[in-house]
């Protein structure tokens, strides 16, 4: 089998697997290490992994969407504190400047 043959099925793994790229691997029989290869060396490889992470994130978000549906108040308080802190859903404070720009401190004589 060639190694665009591999890529290809190591994409279809990827996507199977939802991004986890050791049982991937091992089912394509591969390295772990050939596919970081390939990620370095070709660009389009790279993106359709990227692609395949972005449909992993995705799944995810609509399982802790499904949960806080069902009233899961854990589900709900940690989408609160990641996507919420805006709105002051956040248990410490985090300083910053004028719209979340680092603070900027002049020192200079009184």
């Amino acid at each position: 089998m060639n190694t665009q043959q591999k890529k290809q099925d190591m994409l279809i793994a990827l996507e199977k697997t939802l991004g986890v790229v050791t049982t991937a691997a091992r089912q394509i029989g591969i390295e772990r290490t050939t596919h970081y290869y390939w990620m370095k060396e070709d660009e389009d490889y790279k993106k359709a992994v990227q692609s395949i992470d972005d449909v992993a994130l995705d799944f995810a978000e609509s399982k802790l969407h499904s949960l806080i549906q069902n009233d899961d108040t854990a589900a709900t308080i940690f989408y609160l504190k990641t996507k919420g802190k805006k709105r002051g859903y956040v248990e410490r404070q985090e300083l910053t400047g004028n719209e979340g720009a680092p603070i900027i401190h002049i020192a200079g004589n009184i």
